[in-house]
């Protein structure tokens, strides 16, 4: 009964880790270089925003990319998304 209840709690421990890091631009480094202050309050021009955009690694560029396609994600990051979807998640 013990070993039962180590392994569920295990399991759900593993479960809430990645519920916690499903917002995929929280887990992202490169997302200070799309911002022109350390406190992400102000945008790159669209050319400094596309020479960041190709400088990140392809499998962010898909993540991010996604992550804007969904209105529920997208929200808070509205202003950011309109630039990924305008370059059109481009490669």
């Amino acid at each position: 009964m013990r070993m039962r209840t180590v392994c569920l709690g295990a399991l759900a421990v593993g479960l809430l880790a990645g519920v916690a890091s499903a917002d995929p631009f929280s887990d992202l480094a490169a997302l200070p270089t799309f911002y022109t202050d350390a406190g992400m309050k102000t945008m790159k021009t669209m050319a400094g925003f596309k020479r960041a955009w190709h400088a990140i690694p392809k499998h962010d560029r898909t993540k991010m990319t996604k992550a804007c396609n969904d209105p529920a994600m997208s929200k808070p990051h509205a202003a950011f998304c309109a630039n990924v979807l305008a370059l059109g998640g481009a490669n």
